[in-house]
């Protein structure tokens, strides 16, 4: 005779992006019939909602679930966006775009970046930006779905959305209730404990309602209602080297033509983003309670806005980390309820995304073996080790002196895993990816150079071609961006045609 220990029950407690994204991934996945999908939330509690803009993986998501696009952004007053500006990061005056996809083309094996930097330590003046199509294309304000136009750049786009992260999880809700998850309405009072192991056993509502579950998926947000209230995980504060702890957010009317990137701006205790919608303009201060108080950065920020306020400022108070563990006995813990890495390079959603995967790929039975948790919690780990790495290099790569903040970022020493990087970077330029982490070759040069870190040298096989031929074929390389540039409609008329909000 043998056990069923399949999951049978799973409640996802919080709902929100990180609430509604998992219940319709495993709606979608696990079909009708697997388990039954409770999700609880409260509309006294809210949701963070600041995860409007996002990085192209959220594309492979949305197909997954098989969304229409075009729907997609009219549901949820969306915009395109080719990557990120970063101004006044390396120098105030500077500025620099960190594009989605590659800077020109490898050629004879070698990194496109190592003939660039050939070329530029020779004295040539080219922006690296010259030779990518999403920053020339932003540039212009211009966007385009990738088109079948063989080699030219035209026929690989890479894109994401920016898009109202309330008005996402309202159509994921939608759709996961179309799809036979519930919903409960109401206030957790009690997370009772198994004697036995100390799995969570059965959750009380305010009303006297109870949820019992096999699995439980926490997407509580910072408070980490299970993960941290229940089981007392525990949290790994990263704050020492990302000092930021608060943010001011606030909407504005737009007063133009949505463009298709995300604009950071360095403040003198942080950063402020702009990410436009077809509706209005998201803004936001995030900064650091040691060098502004939170009044003088709501003043900045609102001294800063293109058009009028819609409404009043919220500040959310975060610091910045991860639990110890994102999967413990029973409990899976996703978006804010499993930790917090400020939204500088787009990342917030991108990690639910990404537990939820990690989830799916590890699926338990309710004997939920201990390899398996091990795993999960080992890759979450690894992969928002590396994303705080790269956090981490937009701050300490800056030659700015003009506040306090500055300085103490500027100097402060930085994890191992990243100081490899840098000194393999300042040796000849060169960037490798480790297993499969997040950002690639493109991002960390981006950002190296955009903020002024000069290698001493370059790649010595970037010598197999001659100097003419190289400076011929990146003139070729940027002729075939520039044209490609032209070629795309503008931002706000691809939209006009295509997935308007009604």
């Amino acid at each position: 005779m043998t056990t069923d220990n399949r999951i049978r029950k799973i409640a996802i407690v919080g709902g929100g992006t990180a609430g509604w994204m998992t219940a319709a991934a495993l709606a979608k996945i696990l079909g009708p019939g697997y388990a039954e999908i409770t999700l609880i939330e409260s509309d006294e509690i809210g949701t963070v909602g600041v995860g409007e803009a996002t990085i192209p993986q959220i594309r492979t998501f949305n197909t997954m679930l098989g969304l229409d696009e075009d729907e997609f952004i009219r549901r949820t007053q969306g915009t395109f966006k080719l990557g990120i500006q970063f101004r006044d990061w390396g120098r105030i005056g500077d500025h620099y775009f960190h594009p989605f996809g590659p800077f020109g083309v490898d050629m004879e094996g070698v990194s496109f970046h190592a003939f660039w930097l050939r070329l530029n330590q020779q004295g040539d003046s080219s922006s690296i930006s010259e030779y990518s199509l999403q920053a020339m294309a932003a540039e212009r304000g211009k966007f385009m779905r990738p088109i079948d136009a063989g080699r030219s750049p035209l026929s690989k786009i890479a894109y994401a959305f920016h898009f109202d992260a309330g008005l996402y999880a309202r159509y994921l809700r939608e759709y996961s209730e179309g799809r036979g998850v519930s919903r409960l309405e109401g206030r957790i009072v009690d997370v009772a404990l198994r004697g036995e192991d100390g799995f969570v056993e059965r959750l009380t509502l305010g009303d006297g309602r109870t949820v019992e579950a096999d699995l439980f998926v926490d997407c509580s947000g910072f408070r980490g209602l299970l993960i941290e209230g229940a089981l007392k995980t525990g949290y790994d504060d990263w704050s020492h080297w990302l000092p930021a702890d608060r943010a001011v957010a606030v909407p504005c009317e737009r007063v133009e033509d949505p463009v298709p990137f995300t604009r950071s701006t360095a403040r003198a205790a942080g950063w402020q983003w702009r990410i436009p919608l077809q509706h209005r303009t998201g803004n936001g201060y995030v900064f650091s309670s040691r060098f502004i108080d939170e009044a003088d950065a709501t003043a900045d920020l609102l001294s800063q806005l293109d058009g009028k306020a819609l409404a009043e400022p919220r500040t959310l108070r975060f610091t910045t980390g991860r639990r110890r563990k994102s999967w413990n006995r029973n409990v899976v813990a996703l978006g804010l309820a499993s930790g917090f890495i400020e939204p500088l390079e787009s990342t917030s959603i991108h990690m639910v995304q990404s537990g939820i995967a990690n989830l799916l790929a590890m699926f338990p039975t309710k004997a939920f073996e201990q390899a398996e948790t091990d795993r999960f919690n080992r890759v979450v780990a690894y992969e928002a080790e590396r994303i705080r790495d790269f956090i981490i290099l937009h701050y300490n790569a800056t030659q700015r002196t003009d506040t306090e903040f500055w300085n103490y970022v500027r100097t402060m020493p930085v994890p191992d895993s990243l100081l490899e990087k840098y000194e393999i970077f300042r040796s000849r330029g060169r960037v490798f990816r480790e297993n499969e982490e997040l950002f690639n070759d493109t991002s960390w040069f981006a950002v190296m150079i955009g903020q002024n870190v000069a290698p001493a040298s370059y790649d010595p096989v970037a010598d197999v071609l001659t100097v003419d031929e190289t400076r011929r074929r990146l003139a070729q390389t940027a002729e075939a961006i520039r044209n490609s540039a032209d070629y795309m409609p503008a931002h706000a008329a691809f939209i006009a045609e295509h997935c308007a909000a009604r």
